[in-house]
C-alpha cells in the first residue's frame, strides 16, 4: 500500500465530532478507523514497519488511546509493549514525569523495571497535539534508561505546533505521522 492510498484510507475511518469534548473542539474518532479490520491492519503494519526501520526493541504506548494502537503494532513487530500511565495507575515501584497542559499539569508513570539501558524505544500515540504528552513520555524513557528511537502517531495536528515543542526533545530521532492535518 502506498504512503498516499495508506492515508486515504485513514482518513476515510475518521470521524469528525464537532464541539467534543468541549465547545470549540472538533475531536478526531477514531473508533470507525478500530472498527474496521483492513484499515485498522493497514494502520497496525503500518507502524510495526516504522518499528523495524528504526530498530527499536520495545513500543511505549501512551494512556489510553495509545494502548490500542502500540500493542498489536508489538505484537507485530516481535517487541515487547511498556505502558506508560497517568500517574496512581500502575502498582510497583514507578518513574514519573510531571509537564505542562494547557490548562493545568499533569504526570505520567511507568514501571522502573520495564525499560533498561540497552532498551530503543519507539513512542507510539494516536494524535500529536500540542506535544506535551509526548515530550514527557520521552523524557520519561530517557529518565529510565533507554535511547528513544523515535515517536509515531496516527495524526498530527500540526496548527497545534506539537511537532516544534517535541522535536528539540528527540535529539534527533524521528517523529513520524500517518496523517498530517
Amino acid at each position: 500500500m502506498t504512503d498516499d492510498s495508506l492515508r486515504e484510507l485513514l482518513l476515510s475511518r475518521i470521524r469528525d465530532v464537532a464541539d467534543y469534548p468541549e465547545p470549540g473542539v472538533m475531536f478526531k474518532d477514531i473508533t470507525p478507523l478500530l472498527a474496521d479490520p483492513k484499515a485498522f491492519t493497514a494502520l497496525t503494519d503500518a507502524l510495526a514497519g516504522l518499528c523495524t526501520r528504526h530498530g527499536a526493541t520495545k513500543v511505549v504506548g501512551l494512556e489510553a488511546r495509545g494502548f490500542i494502537l502500540a500493542a498489536p503494532v508489538a505484537v507485530k513487530a516481535g517487541l515487547g509493549f511498556i505502558p506508560v500511565r497517568k500517574a496512581g495507575k500502575l502498582p510497583g515501584a514507578t518513574l514519573s514525569q510531571a509537564y505542562e497542559l494547557e490548562y493545568g499539569s499533569a504526570e505520567l508513570e511507568v514501571h522502573a523495571e520495564d525499560l533498561d539501558a540497552g532498551d530503543r524505544v519507539i513512542v507510539i500515540d494516536d494524535v500529536l497535539a500540542t506535544g506535551g504528552t509526548a515530550e514527557a513520555s520521552v523524557q520519561l524513557v530517557r529518565r529510565a534508561g533507554a535511547e528513544v528511537v523515535g515517536v509515531a502517531v496516527l495524526m498530527e495536528l500540526g496548527f497545534l505546533a506539537g511537532r516544534r515543542r517535541l522535536e528539540p526533545e528527540l535529539r534527533g530521532a524521528p517523529l513520524d505521522a500517518l496523517i498530517k492535518l
